[in-house]
């Protein structure tokens, strides 16, 4: 459960970020972010994991660089679903994509692994 909840406060600081870095990323309130950030965490655990396999192709002969691709149609379907969410084209997708990336990336090497018990 914590678990979540770190990962909820980090996919809402890199949205916020994102609307903050990259030019066509924006929130209209704050229950905006919120909201995304829940709707991207479900669309990232089961609309995600389907794109990934339908484009598997396309991942392997770019070498994973259409994983962005992937991701800013995760994002720009999200802000799709919100209204007060806007995502303006694919750059502006891509960018934030790699700035929740980055930002969830960073957030995973300073959290620790829970330790499992055998």
């Amino acid at each position: 459960m914590l678990r979540m909840i770190v990962q909820f406060l980090v996919t809402a600081f890199g949205l916020w970020l994102a609307a903050k870095v990259v030019p066509g990323v924006a929130f209209t309130q704050t229950g905006s972010l919120i909201a995304a950030a829940v709707l991207l965490g479900i669309a990232n655990a089961v609309v995600r994991p389907i794109l990934v396999i339908v484009t598997f192709p396309l991942t392997v002969i770019s070498f994973g660089l259409f994983l962005l691709v992937v991701n800013a149609a995760v994002i720009g379907l999200v802000a799709s679903l919100l209204g007060g969410f806007v995502v303006a084209g694919l750059w502006a997708g891509i960018g934030a994509a790699i700035v929740t990336g980055l930002v969830s990336w960073i957030a995973g090497s300073l959290v620790p692994e829970p330790r499992r018990e055998a």
